[in-house]
């Protein structure tokens, strides 16, 4: 199932972010696509803050991953940009937190699309330059057999 919205800020895409987390269920795969600067990270912390979660979230970049352990439930937040190679994700345990009872957040999942757990939730943020610098459009598209409305 596919839903799009327009966010016009950094608010709304927080917001978005915030209702999704509030939902998650324990095992879910959330995929986090965009270019540089187009909200990912904004979106990451909406939904840790929808898990309950009051620790200050930024994107891993330089550490692959980040725990958050104090919501409703476990965050596992990765930042995969400097994966060169899928493989690498071994090294860190990669499936122990995809297979768990958390939630995780894989920021430029294409990197490692071949290893990705089947049924992923897949979130796109796409900056909308002629309607304005804020403007972002969010595609998510879930599973049918994830649908928890």
């Amino acid at each position: 199932m596919v839903t799009e919205f327009e966010s016009a800020s950094a608010i709304d895409t927080y917001d978005l972010g915030c209702e999704l987390g509030k939902k998650a269920l324990p095992g879910e795969v959330y995929t986090l696509n965009g270019d540089l600067g187009a909200g990912k990270t904004v979106f990451a912390q909406g939904f840790a803050k929808g898990l309950g979660i009051t620790d200050n979230v930024n994107s891993p970049t330089f550490t692959i991953l980040q725990i958050y352990d104090k919501g409703r439930l476990t965050l596992y937040h990765f930042d995969v940009y400097r994966i060169a190679d899928s493989s690498e994700m071994d090294e860190i345990g990669f499936d122990e937190y995809v297979y768990s009872d958390g939630v995780c957040l894989i920021e430029w999942a294409e990197y490692i699309e071949d290893i990705l757990p089947e049924g992923y939730i897949r979130v796109d943020i796409k900056k909308d330059p002629e309607k304005g610098f804020d403007i972002r459009h969010i595609t998510i598209d879930r599973p049918e057999s994830k649908v928890n409305d």
